[in-house]
């Protein structure tokens, strides 16, 4: 099951099978925000923005406005 990263609730994840190249920060393809890449939310901030996530054990924080163009197929259905 394919969900986008802005409609995750705390402790789900999975590997990240598409992204929107034009709307991710350099930075966060730098840090391995890619294609084929695990990533867990482990963090809501209090007034739901930014997101903060691991991805292949790098913390890091996301906007829900980029992480809306980001989709991640769920651990569960790999």
């Amino acid at each position: 099951m394919e969900k986008n990263l802005s409609n995750f609730k705390k402790g789900e994840k999975g590997y990240i099978s598409e992204i929107n190249v034009d709307e991710i920060p350099l930075k966060l393809l730098e840090m391995g925000c890619l294609p084929g890449n695990f990533i867990e939310l482990i963090q809501i901030a209090p007034f739901g923005d930014p997101y903060y996530f691991n991805i292949n054990d790098s913390h890091v924080a996301i906007r829900k406005e980029t992480a809306k163009e980001i989709i991640v197929t769920l651990e569960t259905t790999i």
